[in-house]
């Protein structure tokens, strides 16, 4: 038995997996994966004409120990997931379950920070080049970041920012000198050398919506200055429609009455249950009995369209925090205060 199970590979003991697991399962697991997958794993699985029951319990136990093997690597490190395995299993069995993973799983760079206080992050990077904190803070979690960046000096602020919105790719060997110039444990080091997906405008957008607003607006004011259209970016993608839920009543009637109707009633069109039900709720039941009805019979319309109006709705909204009106909850600071 030990010799047939040690030659099975990846794509038959995930058929394997498959089988035992049942029809109802599998075919959850089925709609994860891409079609070539799929046909791959159909094929195994057609192949495995007679699976006995001491294969299925071991290639279950092998899945069973790198599930919890990924999650405490989630949780603590590879450091942390050695242990509470070498308990558990005993040290060889430990090892083997982490040499497994490590063979495929990539560590994202910086655990060790994540799991930091973000004085202590802001203490450790404050005198680094602000290309070198900006990778950082493009892996941190959004809430460390968003600290981290608003403690960093005013000035600083808006250049970082940049930094991480215009960051595409970095290669494994900068990442990893990094990390080696910071003397902590390199996390990495299971990397491979395809070139790793950092920051970007989704980055940076996800950071800036936990700082306060006074960071937001000096940062913002400063890229307008050395780059309106990145600047402009990064304001469509901070608040859009849907997150019209965080206003609080008095915020969303004012944004009514500085709407269009037409714009409220095509905005409408593609929003969810939730921010229709808030807006209905914020409305006279004339009002709301009226829009219902015109959305009702309103024929097809261009996504675009409705798109648009949404996009004059956000602006409305953006007017009337910049003129302090409304204030829009963020993840740092302020309350929502009309």
């Amino acid at each position: 038995m030990a010799d047939r199970r040690t030659k099975m590979n990846g794509k038959q003991k995930a058929a394997i997996l498959m089988i035992a697991l049942g029809t109802d399962v599998s075919a959850n697991v089925f709609k994860h994966l891409t079609e070539q997958e799929i046909e791959d794993l159909t094929l195994e699985i057609s192949n495995a004409r007679k699976v006995d029951s001491d294969m299925k319990k071991q290639v279950i136990e092998e899945f069973f120990q790198t599930a919890m093997a990924q999650e405490y690597i989630s949780q603590g490190g590879i450091g942390y997931a050695k242990q509470i395995l070498e308990k558990a299993l005993g040290a060889q069995q430990a090892n083997d379950v982490i040499q497994r993973l490590t063979s495929t799983l990539q560590v994202r760079p910086f655990d060790f920070m994540r799991k930091s206080d973000p004085q202590q992050i802001l203490n450790f990077i404050q005198n680094e080049h602000p290309q070198t904190i900006a990778l950082i803070l493009s892996y941190l979690d959004p809430d460390q970041a968003a600290t981290v960046l608003s403690a960093l000096p005013v000035e600083n602020q808006a250049d970082i920012a940049r930094r991480i919105a215009q960051m595409d790719r970095t290669s494994p060997e900068i990442i990893s000198q990094v990390e080696r110039v910071l003397e902590k444990k390199v996390s990495s080091s299971s990397v491979n050398q395809d070139y790793t997906q950092t920051g970007g405008i989704a980055s940076i957008v996800n950071v800036l919506n936990g700082v306060d607003r006074t960071t937001e607006k000096n940062i913002l004011e400063q890229l307008e200055e050395h780059d309106s259209d990145l600047a402009e970016e990064i304001k469509k993608r901070m608040f859009v429609f849907e997150d019209i839920v965080v206003l609080d009543d008095r915020a969303i009637q004012r944004v009514i009455r500085e709407s269009e109707n037409e714009d409220l009633i095509l905005a409408m069109r593609t929003a969810s249950e939730e921010v229709k039900e808030l807006l209905f709720h914020n409305m006279s039941e004339r009002m709301a009995a009226s829009f219902k009805e015109e959305m009702e019979y309103m024929g097809p319309v261009r996504l675009h369209d409705v798109e648009e109006a949404q996009t004059r709705i956000v602006n409305t909204i953006r007017k009337l925090e910049d003129a302090g009106e409304i204030v829009i909850a963020r993840g740092k600071g302020d309350d929502v205060i009309v």
